[in-house]
């Protein structure tokens, strides 16, 4: 197993004790959590960019690697819904969104059809990492500090920028199945993005 692939395997290992530290109660219990997503969302940039770079792009990482990606976001959403931080509904919708394309995509992979992340999709991953991160920083403050007006005010942040995070992650699920219509729709044999 060569450096990349073992990132990404490393990242599901540090998610699973992110979802566990992010579950317990208390001010280190929260620390932890919060330094390994950021230590998780390293491993994902790094592993692309280590694959890329040294040529060592495998079945394994194209597949693995967006599943491993999907796995922490999605379980850090729903931690955090669990918590209040987030809505519930939210959530399902960012689920619903991430699942269909990562799914459609391994599906035209193993076709032999490589479908590129458009620059709504890696907008809608940069506004949900930092979306994560602010949400962390908010359960390790409420460890710290008593709810007040500062604490409130976040929060009531933290709900209309989830509002924008789901309608930059749908707008980026209906531009990516736009963009590759014709290829779900059987008009034309492969995909925008083979162009």
């Amino acid at each position: 197993m060569n450096l990349p692939n073992a990132l990404t395997v490393f990242r599901f290992g540090v998610t699973l004790g992110f979802i566990h530290f992010l579950s317990m109660p208390g001010l280190r219990a929260k620390v932890v959590a919060t330094i390994l997503f950021g230590v998780a969302a390293v491993t994902d940039f790094l592993d692309g960019y280590l694959a890329r770079k040294y040529n060592l792009v495998t079945v394994f990482g194209k597949i693995m690697d967006p599943v491993a990606d999907k796995f922490l976001t999605l379980s850090a959403f729903f931690m955090l819904a669990k918590q209040g931080l987030v809505a519930f509904w939210m959530v399902a919708v960012i689920a619903v969104r991430e699942v269909l394309i990562t799914f459609l995509r391994l599906t035209a992979m193993r076709q032999g059809v490589v479908l590129a992340a458009e620059r709504s999709g890696k907008i809608k991953t940069v506004l949900q990492m930092t979306a994560i991160i602010f949400m962390l920083g908010i359960t390790v403050g409420r460890e710290v500090y008593e709810e007040g007006p500062i604490l409130a005010g976040c929060l009531r942040g933290i709900w209309f920028g989830m509002v924008a995070v789901v309608g930059i992650t749908v707008w980026s699920g209906v531009s990516f199945l736009w963009v590759n219509r014709t290829r779900w729709l059987g008009k034309v044999e492969g995909s925008v993005n083979e162009r």
